[in-house]
Parts: C-alpha cells; sequence; structure tokens
C-alpha cells in the first residue's frame, strides 16, 4: 500500500509541511503502508491550470507525467491546508485541477489543516465542498485540525506543549489508521469495473 501526502503551502519552510513529515513518519513507524511519498507545493511547482492540458501540450505531459504516476500508484491520501485568509491556498486548488484521468478517482483521503492560531475550519469546508468532483477523490469523515500549529509536532519536545503536542499525536496516528482502512477497503470499489470514467467523465 502506498500513501501520498499532499503539502498544500507555497511557502518555504510551512508548517504544513512539517506537519506532512511528521505525518509520513507515522505512517512508517506504526506500518500503516508500505510506501510514502510526500508531495510539497512549496515554491508553486505546478503553473496555473491552462487548457494546454486538455489539448496534450507536450510541456504539460513532460511536467505532469512523473507525479502523475505516483498519484496512480497511490492508495490513499492526505491533503494538508494552511487556513489563508479563511481559504485554501491557491496552488492547492490548482493542483486538484490537474488530475482528471482517474489518478485520484475512488481513493480515499485524510483532510489536515493547520493554523497559526484558532482556526483551521473553514478549509476543511472548502475542501468537502469544491475539491473532489471531476478527480473523484474520496474525503473520509474523519479530519484533524492542528491548531497552534507551531507549538506542536516540533522535533524538539522543548518548542511542544507538551498537553497539545500529545493530542494531536495520538490524534493522527488514529485518523491515519482510519484511512488505512478505506484505502483497503476502496480498493474493491476500483477493482469492480463500475467505477470507469469512460461513460461520465466529469462529475454533476
Amino acid at each position: 500500500m502506498k500513501i501520498t501526502i499532499i503539502s498544500g503551502s507555497h511557502r518555504q519552510n510551512s508548517q504544513s509541511e512539517k506537519v506532512g513529515r511528521f505525518i509520513e513518519r507515522t505512517l512508517r513507524e506504526n506500518a500503516l503502508c508500505d510506501e510514502t511519498w510526500l508531495f510539497s507545493l512549496k515554491g508553486n511547482p505546478l503553473p496555473l491550470w491552462d487548457e494546454g492540458i486538455w489539448d496534450g501540450d507536450p510541456e504539460w505531459q513532460q511536467r505532469l507525467a512523473p507525479i502523475s504516476a505516483q498519484l496512480a500508484e497511490s492508495d490513499g491520501f492526505v491533503v494538508i491546508s494552511p487556513e489563508w485568509h479563511g481559504q485554501v491556498p491557491s496552488g492547492l486548488k490548482n493542483f486538484f485541477l490537474m488530475w482528471g484521468k482517474g489518478e485520484l478517482a475512488h481513493k480515499p483521503a485524510l483532510i489536515v489543516t493547520v493554523s497559526s492560531a484558532d482556526g483551521g475550519a473553514y478549509p476543511v469546508a472548502e475542501l468537502r465542498m469544491s475539491s473532489y468532483k471531476n478527480n473523484r477523490l474520496c474525503y473520509i469523515p474523519e479530519q484533524v485540525i492542528v491548531r497552534n500549529v507551531e507549538t506542536v509536532l516540533n522535533d524538539d519536545p522543548a518548542q511542544n506543549n507538551a498537553d497539545a503536542d500529545r493530542y494531536f499525536r495520538e490524534r493522527i496516528a488514529w485518523s491515519l489508521g482510519i484511512l488505512r482502512e478505506y484505502a483497503l477497503a476502496l480498493r474493491g470499489v476500483r477493482d469492480s469495473g463500475v467505477a470507469t470514467l469512460d461513460t461520465f467523465k466529469n462529475g454533476m
């Protein structure tokens, strides 16, 4: 089983990527999957979507093919989003426009949002509302909102609020265990053949 972690912050050395690295370690240390891949949107590695993707533009194909292969091999995803002005970062929303050929389809995803204070709920609602329609990603019912993120999940225990840090470590591990079970279960949906994208390419 392969789980891909998508860190949705554009920033270098972001708290989202810090959380992503912790999640990757947790998946491995708890033997929840056989392989992980952490894909970070720092520095905006993907240009804004344009119709060249649909037209088979060679530059787009060259850029997206390696990422597409990693996503297609994945059984489940963790989508990490900071809250910027109450929103999901534009680069992360742009990411979801790229994959319409089944790379994400009928695979489970855990939403993890991060906030420097007590926010983080708005990106959860936004992702659930508008990021899955054509790519058919399946968000599981669980989610994690890492509040006051600078004070938890740090490698140096002295930088952590001990009680909050313990809670988030336990909550994340528990949620990843649920993600694993969804990943196992949804293999049957994909293998059944009923979820083919040939008949109805786009969601309603």
